[in-house]
């Protein structure tokens, strides 16, 4: 028998066993990294029966588990296709690294039972009013899937409502005639998708078929086979079980809205056939439920695929963190501790209105705008392409020529001459009601004219017209203006003016350029095509006076020109003697079309308003044209349109050319004025200095009274109301770290006195002095405690939000008043719903299951009354020094919305009404569209012991009507002696909804707006 080295193996031993495990640790992984790539799971569910067929679970009627059928296993390669990501997405691109992948669906695993009186029918959910063509945009709904306006049936997989903007959720159980091998087939306009799951659960449904991804694809009714993503691959399906399928489909407002889904059978030559109502059936009957039942609404992969998408970056500025959304959270240092620190005085600021008499809706003029430091961009740059109201200027101006005055385009040698003929043409804008404000803008050079300098060059070159006129621009303007020329509007004048200010020029050279002033103009109705025109002047006077329009192309004079050959120099035009166009170009010329000289028919016309290429020729045209210039006349149609387009000529690019700018801030042309007519502009922004001096000063009178305690960390928020007469009020919210402790949030008034100003008393009568501190040794004013201007930090805020019939919007509103309440930890606060007979849900339950800190339940009978409504809730407000905030269903807040109506809320001094971003049709929190809502001040907060002083809602006159109850109650407050705080908020929304089918639909008496 061999020797057999027994002892070193027992030495060895634990050596030995440790090597064995991680062999079979090596191999273990290898098997499991290659079963996973092939994309088998190491422990399946289910078990396999002999020659690959699996064992497929089935449920019957009252879902008890019975014998299991045989089901062929699909192919690996056609399973890994077939389970792809949704969107197309592949598992690993939905979740890119770094971003945390989100908590699992919450998709519906147990069906619901199911009968046999359900077949013939599938279930139809309804998303009204909602914008855009693609399924994307349908699952950005706030209510999809669970809270569609309508829940309806359908007998046949083939819809067209002929209806726009919505989208449809059709979804049941298809029951196959035969065993075999199916193909499905969906088409549609616009987008849509077709799943399917390969049993009766929801949770498998797969994406088999769509149209589009983007809402611009689509197809004619009946075209299966558009597009390769239209056609399923073929599913094996038996008749002895029934499939879940699911389909969704967006229409826009354009086009001939329908979406069908066909099938045949996987065999050459069939054509496809829409799936009608003996091969379908419901999920389940819904037709005994309310609005607010939902636990019965399938929810799978289908209708959750878009949850879910990576991190983007925000579209809006507002969007991006800010250390205002949560610095609520810090401790609040104790009022008490800073009474001390600042004189007091006493704020009684110049603008209020106590008992001033105001015409009806004109409080609406003295609600004045606050500053903010730091920026909260809250200006809604991204909606700025279609509104441009922050610039101040006309948008007839900005859509002709940009901001190209804001350039000074760099001059070459040579060009000098060129750019003082420019400067010569006055531009004329006649109308001094199209002035959108006095401020004149006098402009040496005139810059959009200089961005086609190199354009008139050459266009002079080729038009002896052009150049005979401006060689004639030394001739005396008093030969073409004698006798002198009046018209209603505008004087010619022998200097040139200024058009507005009205003050003489300075004196100059007569044979110095006149300079031109442009300035804004609204836009007008299209100018009639008998306007005469006017030939180039040097200089104008405006007068209060309207003006005949002037056309774009005048009519074609009864002469003749033709294209000049290089020997020529001057024109072949033979006009009458004292023709008084003899010095006027051919305005249907290429050359009489160029910007210079044609600026003044274009600056009256909008875009809408100019002809396109074919427009405004004479029927007698062709007959007045010689054989030999037709060629010519074609052309210069076809330069004069490009022209008019604002398209450039190739020429008149000049790649080389450079411009001088300086900063401009548009900021500081803004004033505090309520402006009604910007709906894309932020808050005032303050300067950095005037916030940083007043911080500075409020520390340093602070630190002297504590010794020293308090370190500055960060300036979080200044907001400032000025009065110019006696100073301005500030909002001070400081970060603050105290020696020996933790961080602390100061969050206080201060007053800033103007120096030598007095303050009246609370009667208006024996103004107070200002006391002998009331200024610093170098002369500037100190700061100062108003009194009776403190917020309270535990006063309890009331949402009073009237209802009827909105069972979607009452379920997110709790929804959201609950997530408030988990996020903040803040248990000051209740909401007050008054239910006018809502019959689509039960209001007092769903408030009730709520998970709120308080609420209250008023119910109501007969019609919706708003204001009637709103003081019945604030009328079940107890507390009178409790803050009421009047309050509407299709809110979304930010989760510092409770400190933000508590700061702007004073008794008796102080009321708040927050400016609201109202969405527009498919727009959403995540992906803010919309405008501010500047006209409404439906969303107000005011203490209730004010609310009954100014005397609550006028229920009487707005019984029967809504819109105009909020501006009425703004009258009785101002004129009450309060003010009124009115800021922008950040991440404060109005959702978009429908208004077909509201409670008001049928009582809008044509007042100004709905309300907010």
């Amino acid at each position: 028998m061999p020797w057999f080295p027994v002892k070193k193996v027992r030495k060895r031993m634990k050596l030995l066993l440790l090597l064995l495990l991680l062999t079979c640790a090596a191999w273990l992984t290898y098997v499991h990294l290659s079963l996973a790539r092939q994309g088998r799971a190491m422990r399946q569910r289910q078990g396999h029966a002999r020659d690959g067929e699996k064992l497929t679970s089935v449920t019957d009627a009252r879902g008890v588990r019975v014998v299991p059928s045989m089901q062929r296993v699909a192919d690996s390669s056609e399973s890994r296709e077939e389970e792809q990501a949704p969107e197309g997405q592949d598992a690993d691109e939905q979740f890119p690294v770094g971003v945390r992948k989100p908590a699992p669906l919450n998709l519906t695993h147990q069906v619901p039972t199911w009968r046999e009186e359900y077949k013939g029918q599938v279930n139809l959910h309804v998303f009204e009013d909602w914008c855009g063509g693609a399924v994307g945009h349908l699952r950005r709904n706030l209510h999809f899937p669970l809270f569609p306006h309508t829940r309806t049936t359908v007998k046949k997989l083939a819809v067209s409502p002929r209806w726009k903007n919505y989208g449809l959720r059709i979804f049941g159980y298809i029951h196959p005639t035969r065993d075999g091998d199916v193909q499905f087939s969906v088409a549609s306009d616009d987008n849509s998708e077709f799943w399917l799951s390969p049993d009766e659960s929801p949770a498998a449904a797969q994406l088999v078929a769509f149209v589009g991804k983007t809402g611009s694809e689509w197809t004619a009714p009946g075209e299966f086979t558009k597009f390769s993503s239209q056609v399923s691959k073929p599913r094996r399906l038996m008749a002895s079980r029934r499939y879940y399928f699911e389909l969704l489909h967006k229409q826009d407002d354009r086009g001939s809205d329908h979406v069908e889904v066909a099938w045949r059978a996987y065999l050459p030559g069939l054509k496809f056939e829409v799936i009608g109502s003996a091969h379908i059936s419901l999920y389940t009957d819904e037709s005994a439920l309310k609005m607010d039942h939902v636990a019965h609404v399938p929810q799978s992969p289908a209708s959750h695929t878009g949850g879910h998408l990576p991190a983007e970056e925000p579209s809006a500025d507002m969007l991006r963190p800010d250390p205002r959304d949560s610095f609520f959270l810090t401790p609040r240092m104790e009022p008490s501790n800073l009474e001390s620190v600042l004189e007091p005085c006493t704020y009684a600021p110049t603008y209020v209105l106590k008992d001033f008499p105001i015409a009806r809706y004109q409080g609406l003029q003295f609600v004045y705008l606050s500053f903010v430091y730091p920026n909260d961009y809250t200006r809604l740059t991204h909606m700025e392409t279609e509104n441009k109201c922050f610039y101040r200027e006309s948008p007839l101006y900005l859509e002709r020529f940009g901001f190209y005055k804001y350039m000074k385009m760099d001059r070459r040698e040579g060009e000098e001459e060129e750019e003082e003929e420019v400067q010569r043409r006055a531009f004329l804008f006649l109308n001094p009601d199209d002035f959108l404000d006095d401020e004149d803008e006098p402009l040496d050079s005139l810059d959009p004219t200089k961005a086609v300098t190199s354009r008139n060059r050459h266009s002079s070159r080729s038009s002896p017209v052009l150049a005979a006129s401006t060689e004639r621009k030394a001739e005396p303007l008093a030969s073409h203006a004698s006798p002198p020329r009046r018209s209603r509007g505008l004087h010619w004048a022998s200097h040139p003016l200024p058009l507005l200010l009205g003050r003489a020029p300075p004196p100059h050279n007569a044979k110095s350029p006149a300079k031109v002033y442009v300035t804004r103009v609204r836009s007008r109705p299209q100018a009639s095509p008998r306007s005469p025109v006017w030939p180039p002047l040097a200089s104008v006077l405006l007068r209060a006076r309207a003006l005949p329009k002037v056309q774009l192309r005048a009519p074609r004079p009864q002469r003749r020109f033709h294209r000049p050959g290089p020997g020529d120099t001057e024109p072949r035009v033979s006009p009458s003697p004292g023709d008084p166009q003899a010095h006027v170009p051919d305005m249907n010329s290429s050359a009489a079309l160029q910007p210079v000289t044609s600026f003044l028919s274009l600056s009256q016309m909008s875009r809408p308003q100019l002809p396109t290429e074919g427009e405004g020729k004479d029927k007698g045209e062709g007959e007045d044209r010689a054989p030999g210039d037709e060629a010519e006349s074609e052309d210069s149609e076809e330069d004069s349109a490009g022209r008019v387009l604002g398209r450039w000529r190739e020429d008149a690019i000049n790649w080389q050319r450079t411009f001088s700018v300086g900063a401009v801030d548009f900021e500081m042309l803004r004033s505090d004025w309520n402006d009604l007519r910007c709906n894309v502009s932020g808050n005032l922004q303050l300067p950095e200095s005037e916030a940083v001096d007043v911080a500075a000063q409020y520390m340093e009178r602070l630190n002297a009274h504590h010794g020293g305690r308090f370190a500055l960390l960060r300036i979080v928020n200044v907001e400032k109301r000025r009065d110019s007469a006696r100073g301005s009020r500030f909002l001070l919210e400081l970060e603050l770290q105290e020696r020996g402790g933790g961080r602390l949030r100061l969050s206080e008034f201060v007053f800033l006195r103007l120096r030598g100003a007095h303050t009246g008393g609370e009667e208006g009568e024996s103004p107070e002095p200002p006391p002998a501190s009331s200024t610093r040794p170098d002369g500037r004013p100190e700061l100062c405690r108003p009194l009776r201007l403190a917020w309270r930090q535990d006063v309890t805020v009331h949402f009073i939000v009237p209802v009827k019939n909105q069972a979607r919007w009452v379920v997110q509103f709790l929804a959201d008043m609950a997530s408030l309440h988990a996020h903040t930890g803040d248990s000051h606060f209740s909401v007050v719903l008054v239910d006018f007979e809502s019959e689509d849900m039960d209001v007092e339950r769903a408030l009730s299951q709520a998970r709120l800190p308080r609420y209250q339940y008023l119910r109501r009978t007969g019609n919706f009354e708003r204001s009637a409504g709103l003081q019945a809730g604030v009328d079940a407000v107890e507390d009178p020094s409790s803050i009421v905030f009047l309050c509407d269903l299709h809110i979304h807040f930010p989760p510092s919305i409770l400190d933000s109506i508590r700061k702007h809320c004073v008794e008796g001094t102080l009321a708040f009404a927050p400016v609201v971003m109202r969405l527009g049709c498919g727009s959403s929190p995540r992906n803010p569209h919309g405008y501010w809502e500047v006209n409404g001040f439906g969303l107000f907060g005011i203490y209730k012991s004010d609310f009954d002083r100014v005397g609550g809602m006028n229920t009487e006159e707005f019984r029967d009507q809504w819109g105009g109850e909020d501006w009425e109650l703004l009258d009785r407050v101002l004129q009450a002696g309060l003010e009124v705080e009115r800021l922008r908020l950040r991440n404060f929304y109005h959702h978009y909804h429908s208004k077909r089918g509201m409670w008001g639909t049928h009582s809008h008496k044509g007042t100004h707006q709905e309300p907010v």
